[in-house]
């Protein structure tokens, strides 16, 4: 007979996990706390609520144009890197490819090397092949990193589901494009909008990489970096900061929600 643990008693794991998001989350909600201060200056006591700063986020042409550009490139990048995703998933869990651990490493290598050591890489061939540094610069190097995100998160979803599905679609007729739309892309669904929300949320967020090979264009995490040399303007930027916590935590988190209940679904036995 098992027994429940009163609340007031936790065991080792709760408390670990409590510990964690709290080291984790805490340092991070002073973001949107000092964003309604109302002082440019971050000290306690905070002397009063205001949403001036937000209005100044919105009414500055320079944060929405880099927002603009990193909306873009996030995009972009999210629908490249989840397509070439998806093809090499489907070719890793489908098919026989010779080579295939050294292939799927390759690809996996940008998931291990430190950004900064990519971004001045890219930046050396870059250089050296004399192409102009631009906000398409900074879009290849986000799709060199998002695409082993993608892939895993897909590789998983691949992997989910009975592959009899597919060839009893062949059986009946269907070619392999016909097969993989009805078929094979209704189900990996919710791993392909999982992908698109999560690379579209590290491309946005990303900064070493867009530092490295950005030029007169920023996008947004280049330009709150360059934004904190100067109190002015430093309001404007926390309040940037934590609009973008917020609604890259949400995005995220819909992204978990979606792969999870995609699994649920077809777990699920039919009647």
């Amino acid at each position: 007979m098992t027994t429940h643990r009163p609340w007031w008693r936790p065991d080792g794991f709760y408390v670990y996990a409590v510990l964690y998001l709290t080291f984790i989350y805490l340092p991070v909600l002073f973001l949107p706390l000092f964003s309604f201060n109302d002082s440019k200056y971050i000290a306690f006591p905070i002397k009063g609520f205001t949403l001036q700063w937000y209005g100044e986020m919105i009414n500055n042409p320079s944060m929405l144009n880099a927002l603009g550009n990193s909306v873009k490139i996030g995009l972009v990048v999210a629908i490249l890197s989840t397509t070439f995703g998806l093809l090499a998933a489907k070719a890793i869990t489908r098919y026989r490819l010779p080579g295939r651990g050294p292939i799927v490493g390759f690809i996996m290598i940008p998931l291990v090397i430190p950004e900064i050591i990519l971004g001045i890489s890219l930046l050396i061939l870059i250089s050296l092949a004399n192409i102009p540094l631009s906000l398409l610069t900074v879009g290849f190097a986000h799709l060199l990193l998002c695409i082993p995100f993608s892939m895993l998160v897909l590789v998983s979803r691949m992997e989910g589901f009975d592959r009899s599905m597919e060839e009893a679609g062949l059986d009946l007729g269907e070619n392999a494009w016909m097969t993989f739309w009805r078929v094979t892309f209704p189900i990996v669904l919710p791993g392909i909008v999982a992908s698109l929300l999560l690379t579209f949320t590290i491309s946005f967020d990303e900064f070493v990489l867009a530092f490295f090979l950005s030029s007169i264009e920023p996008t947004l995490p280049v330009y709150i970096w360059s934004s904190l040399r100067f109190p002015s303007k430093l309001p404007a930027t926390l309040a940037l900061g934590a609009t973008i916590f917020l609604l890259s935590f949400a995005i995220v988190t819909f992204a978990e929600w979606v792969r999870r209940r995609g699994l649920r679904i077809e777990s699920t036995p039919s009647i």
